[in-house]
């Protein structure tokens, strides 16, 4: 459900109290949402066979069945629908039971607009949320076993069986990398890959949020805990019962609310700010940070008990310089989707000259980074290709500095050679003119050097073979 819908739901209410039909159907359409109503069991199931509503207001009490009986069916019969039972002072057993069935939760008479609308948004928020878990896991299905996180590198690949092994447990995860590097990417297949896909993925930005609201946002509060407090909030650890949390910069949470995550953790239970009783809690957390860890326990800003309770299994996400072979494979996967989503189907590759200066480029933004470059260029593309007038102004005025190769030292250039073609070959999958074409050799030279180092495969064709050599095919491995 995009945003858009988000605020137009299609709901149903379901009372035998004109009253109580009349004044939801008020507040709810003055927040955009399509309301239709109905006074009985009976009615709701025929509207509900019509067509399909995102949520279901349902009285506890109806003329011809139990709201529980008919929360059952719809929960049956439309499982993404979402259900708010609304009850009468008195029956809050009743309508946790309710809860157990299948509805989102309860709304208690008599009501105020502001909580209506609330509950309302947050259903259909949790709504659009179970949606984009399944397209993401979708997606995921999709993906050719990478997760959606795209490369070639070891320590990718890395990344790829640890999210394997790790994603069916409930073992605490920290991702570690700086800004840019994909973290939430990782995050999400992690979620999608377990057994919790199908509840939701809550995500927290804990630098962004106000060191005061964060305990708020998190555990919630009770009705008079504080200013403002004008009714009960479940907290978001609450709100993804079930599912999984992503705490984003977590070594920014204040140190106070540090000590209650870990007892959270610990005990599978949490206080709302202003209750005396405790509530349980089932939720796998993922940490992420930008940060030194290390360095953030010796200042104090990071708890080292709970950074032992968050890190059961720790990913270290690579800055995208550690693994330049990967540069052009994610430029491919960004040119693809870019070009559909503008329209620019043409577009079919990137220019020699263009990827060589992708290739030399640092990028300090990491993948979020070359994202952004790749439908920059897209937009302003004109031929069937990107060329370097595509590019942005920081990929040219980063190649006016002078371009160096890091050599280690003590090797003859005889070895940096051999080490550039063996470079190239892995580059190319072992395909012997494209390393040729990236070497700027002859190919005939190419072979001559491939047999001198001795890597297999590495012979001179001769004559009508070097003419009919199909080079793209040849396998060609080092000793």
């Amino acid at each position: 459900m995009s945003r858009q819908q988000l605020q137009g739901g299609r709901i149903l209410v379901v009372d035998d109290e004109a009253s109580v039909t009349g004044a939801l159907k008020l507040i709810l359409a003055e927040k955009g949402h399509e309301v239709k109503t109905a006074k009985s069991a009976t009615e709701a199931t025929a509207a509900l066979k019509d067509r399909p509503y995102d949520l279901v207001f349902i009285d506890l009490r109806l003329p011809d069945q139990s709201g529980i009986e008919l929360l059952t069916r719809v929960k049956m019969d439309a499982h993404e629908t979402e259900v708010i039972l609304m009850t009468a002072h008195g029956s809050l057993d009743v309508t946790i039971e309710a809860i157990k069935r299948g509805a989102f939760y309860y709304l208690e008479k008599p009501f105020t607009p502001e909580q209506v609308s609330a509950l309302a948004y947050r259903a259909l928020q949790f709504k659009a949320v179970k949606s984009e878990n399944r397209t993401l896991k979708n997606a995921l299905v999709d993906s050719g076993g990478d997760f959606g996180f795209i490369g070639r590198h070891p320590k990718i690949r890395q990344i790829h069986e640890v999210v394997r092994t790790a994603a069916p447990s409930d073992a605490a995860v920290l991702i570690e990398g700086e800004s840019g590097t994909g973290k939430e990417v990782v995050a999400t297949a992690l979620h999608l890959a377990s057994s919790r896909a199908d509840r939701p993925f809550i995500r927290i930005n804990c630098a962004a949020l106000p060191s005061e609201l964060i305990e708020s946002e998190l555990f919630g509060y009770r009705k008079g805990a504080f200013t403002g407090a004008d009714r009960d909030k479940r907290g978001l650890i609450e709100a993804a019962s079930g599912g999984t949390i992503l705490l984003d910069e977590i070594a920014e949470m204040p140190t106070h609310l540090q000590t209650k995550l870990l007892r959270v953790l610990q005990e599978r239970r949490l206080r709302r700010l202003g209750d005396e009783q405790e509530i349980g809690v089932d939720f796998r957390l993922i940490s992420s940070t930008n940060r030194d860890t290390s360095l953030m326990i010796d200042e104090g800003a990071l708890r080292k008990d709970l950074y032992f309770r968050i890190s059961t299994i720790k990913i270290r996400v690579p800055p995208l310089r550690e693994r330049p072979d990967d540069v052009m494979l994610l430029a491919a996967h960004f040119l693809r989707r870019y070009a559909e989503k503008y329209n620019k189907n043409r577009i079919r590759g990137v220019s020699q000259t263009t990827h060589e200066l992708l290739a030399r480029y640092d990028w300090p933004g990491n993948v979020r980074e070359l994202e952004s470059v790749i439908e920059h260029a897209v937009l302003f593309a004109q031929e069937d290709q990107l060329m370097p007038e595509d590019l942005p102004e920081q990929l040219h005025s980063a190649q006016a500095k002078n371009f160096r190769c890091v050599i280690p030292p003590f090797l003859t250039m005889e070895e940096i050679e051999r080490e550039a073609i063996a470079q190239t070959l892995e580059r190319t999958g072992g395909n012997v003119k494209k390393t040729a074409e990236m070497l700027n050799y002859h190919r005939p030279t190419l072979y001559r050097k491939l047999k001198k180092f001795g890597f297999k495969g590495g012979h001179t064709p001769q004559g009508d073979e070097a003419e009919s050599q199909d080079a793209d095919a040849y396998n060609v491995s080092a000793n």
